[in-house]
Parts: C-alpha cells; sequence; structure tokens
C-alpha cells in the first residue's frame, strides 16, 4: 500500500484545483473524541464553513486554535456554497463542520460537498464520531444490515408516506430525533409500524448518557409520563418474515371487525390488530372504514 495515502493530503485524481475541502467529523459530545487527525486538519486550514459557528468556536477555543469560521447552514448553504467554492479554487482550504457529527449525514454540507465535487475540488473527509454508528454498535440488535432514516419530515403527506415506507423495511430503522418531538415520532412510528423492539440511545457521551431497550409501545407510554430530554437516535426492528407471511391486511382488517363486535371503537380495534399482526395501525383502520362503507352494520 502506498504510504502516500496515510498522509492528511488526499490524492490527486484528475483534479485541477489547488484548494481542498476537508469533511470533518467532531464531536458528539465529549471533546476528547476529536481525533488527533482531525485536529490537524482544523489547525492546518485556511478557514472553516461551518453549521454553528458558536459551537464550533467553543471547539477551537478548547483547541487553543484562531481561525476564520463562517456559517454554512441549512437556510444559507446555497448562497455561501459558491463564497466558499471561489476561495477553494483560489487555492485556500476548507474544513466542513458541522455541530456534532459527521457533516453532509443529516446535518448541513451535502450541497457544498456536491458542488464541490462537481467543480473539480478534491473532497476529503476526515472520519470520527457518529450517532447512529455509535447507537447501533451499543443495541445488541442485529445490525450486519441498517436503514438509516435521519430525521422524519414534517410535511404531513411526505411522513405518512416515509412511515409506510420504513413499515416493509425488513432491516433495522436508525432515526433521529429532538426531545421536543419524540413524543409524536414514538405515536406515529407505533401506528404505521406496530409494536416492535426499540432501543433508545440518548445523550450519546455525554454526561446524561443513557441507552435503554425497549419496544414502542412501551417507550410511547413511558415518555408520556416523562418529559424526553436530550437528542435521540432510535433503532427499530425491522418487519419480520413471519409476520410478513402469517398476516395479510385482509387478515388484520377481519380481526380488527371482531374486535369492533366485541364492542371496541373502530380505533381500539385496529391498534389492537395492529399489535398482533405487526400491520400499521392507519392500514388496519382504513380498511375498517371500507369495509364499514360496503356494510353500514359495522358501524
Amino acid at each position: 500500500m502506498d504510504d502516500n495515502l496515510n498522509k492528511n493530503e488526499t490524492p490527486d485524481i484528475g483534479n485541477t484545483v489547488p484548494g481542498t475541502l476537508y469533511v470533518v467529523a467532531t464531536p458528539i459530545g465529549n471533546l476528547a473524541d476529536l481525533s488527533p487527525r482531525a485536529a490537524g486538519i482544523l489547525a492546518s486550514v485556511d478557514f472553516i464553513a461551518a453549521e454553528d459557528t458558536r459551537v464550533t468556536l467553543k471547539l477551537l477555543n478548547h483547541l487553543a486554535l484562531k481561525k476564520t469560521v463562517i456559517s454554512c447552514y441549512r437556510h444559507n448553504e446555497h448562497a455561501r456554497t459558491d463564497k466558499i467554492i471561489s476561495r477553494i479554487r483560489d487555492g485556500e482550504n476548507c474544513a466542513l463542520c458541522c455541530d456534532a457529527g459527521t457533516p453532509a449525514v443529516s446535518d448541513p454540507g451535502e450541497e457544498l460537498v456536491r458542488r464541490a465535487r462537481d467543480a473539480g475540488i478534491v473532497v476529503s473527509p476526515i472520519p470520527g464520531p457518529s450517532a447512529a454508528i455509535a447507537a447501533l454498535s451499543a443495541s445488541g440488535m442485529n445490525t450486519g444490515r441498517f436503514c438509516f432514516e435521519g430525521f422524519l419530515p414534517m410535511n404531513r403527506k411526505t411522513r405518512r408516506n416515509r412511515l409506510l415506507s420504513i413499515a416493509e423495511q425488513p432491516d433495522a430503522v436508525v432515526l433521529y430525533e429532538a426531545p421536543h418531538k419524540l413524543r409524536s415520532t414514538l405515536a406515529d412510528l407505533f401506528e404505521f409500524l406496530g409494536d416492535r423492539e426499540l432501543f433508545i440511545a440518548r445523550e450519546i457521551t455525554k454526561y446524561h448518557e443513557e441507552f435503554k431497550k425497549t419496544t414502542l409501545s412501551a417507550a410511547v407510554v413511558y415518555y408520556e409520563e416523562n418529559l424526553p430530554r436530550g437528542e435521540f437516535v432510535l433503532i427499530v426492528s425491522g418487519k419480520t418474515e413471519d409476520r410478513i407471511q402469517e398476516y395479510s391486511v385482509d387478515d388484520a382488517v377481519d380481526i380488527a371487525l371482531s374486535f369492533i363486535e366485541e364492542g371496541r371503537s373502530k380505533s381500539e380495534a385496529a391498534k389492537g390488530a395492529a399489535e398482533l399482526t405487526g400491520l400499521p395501525r392507519s392500514e388496519i383502520y382504513r380498511g375498517v372504514l371500507e369495509k364499514k362503507n360496503e356494510n353500514n352494520s359495522f358501524i
């Protein structure tokens, strides 16, 4: 193996731009997790593009570094990209940082990286902390294959379609969530996916770090009674083959209808059928309503 590949510089493969864009992973909580290579890159670059300049300045102060830091976050990334690329094309080196973890992965930077590559600029990743990988490594779940979803969309239609897609995913699903949105996200996951195994990682590498293996139904109840605090990584088990083969939506609707005949409301019946079959409660509920329209005796 060429020893040059171990250096900070990325080999020049058809590149005509003198500067380099370094994508630098930063600690997700514990500053000691910053790699020596990342610290060296931050010390060597001409300027830094940061998601939040205040957060990055704290890291630079910890390293006793003084650097030019410009903001590059979700709402201004498009406008700032031209300026950043222009400086790199003029021969300056830039480090791209997000507040915590790896830039451009459910964090700002994707557009900058894409346009830098299109401009012939070398983009060199400086790997390091990742909340998703850290949570997976501690989960004890089947993680040979997994689906990374990041943050769920806020738009109701887009969110529903994403949840329906996740419901059919056979591999573990990794999601990020903020504390003020956790309750609604857990409720939506339970509604669309049914009751599944859930691993919760909270405040990874920080003082109040917490890991909990539970189920979606139990987590919904727990966080209805306890205020969510900190940043969360959720790992939900995939759709199992036995559930895929054992029940169809029609089967689940029939089960829900039997619950209705026992005196349960349509909502309670759909929830019970979802828990039993592992199918999305929303699909079962829609099926019940369709049956209701076909035969008013189900009211």
